[in-house]
C-alpha cells in the first residue's frame, strides 16, 4: 500500500535543482520567480535537496546573512513535497545542513536563524532550535515567527 518507500538520498546541490520545489510548495500560486531569493547563486551559500528515487521532494537553503550583530546562516526554503510529509525528510535535511556547518573548519559561523512559518515552529523545536520573536506576518507567505539555533564545534565522533 506505501508507494513511497523508496530510499531518501540527501545531497547539495547548485539552487537551480531545488527552485522548482520551493516554487510549489512555498510559493503556489505566485510568479515562478518570487521562489528564487536573492543570495541563491553566492558562492557562499549551501543547497541541499532529498531525493527518493532521483525525485526532489525535499530542500533548504542557508545564506550567510548575521544575526544579531554577529556572523550567521539564515535558513531559507525549507520545503518538503506534501506527498512526502511526515516521512523524517525535513528532519534528514535539517541534520544534513547542522552536519554541513559543523564539519566546516573554524571561523565557519556556527550560528542559524530563520523566518519558520508559525505551524513549522514546533517541527524546529523538536530540533533544538528556539523562538525569539513575536508572531509577524509575511505578506505573501503568511504568520511567521524568528527562531535560532547555536550549533557546537566538530568534536563528535
Amino acid at each position: 500500500m506505501d508507494k513511497m518507500s523508496g530510499h531518501i538520498e540527501i545531497r547539495a546541490v547548485a539552487a537551480e535543482c531545488l527552485i522548482d520545489l520551493r516554487h510549489a510548495v512555498l510559493r503556489k500560486g505566485l510568479p515562478r520567480e518570487t521562489a528564487m531569493f536573492a543570495g541563491d547563486e553566492d558562492a557562499s551559500s549551501r543547497h541541499f535537496v532529498a531525493e527518493v528515487d532521483g525525485v526532489v521532494v525535499g530542500c533548504v537553503t542557508l545564506h550567510l546573512n548575521e544575526w544579531a550583530h554577529e556572523p550567521a546562516w539564515q535558513l531559507r526554503g525549507m520545503a518538503v513535497a506534501e506527498s512526502h510529509q511526515g516521512r523524517g525528510i525535513g528532519s534528514k535535511l535539517l541534520l544534513a545542513v547542522e552536519q554541513s556547518i559543523v564539519q566546516s573548519p573554524a571561523g565557519v559561523p556556527r550560528l542559524l536563524w530563520c523566518n519558520a512559518r508559525t505551524p513549522a515552529a514546533l517541527f524546529y523545536g523538536r530540533h533544538g532550535w528556539q523562538v525569539v520573536s513575536e508572531e509577524f506576518e509575511i505578506p505573501t507567505a503568511g504568520p511567521h515567527v524568528k527562531m535560532m539555533k547555536r550549533l557546537g564545534m566538530k568534536d563528535e565522533g
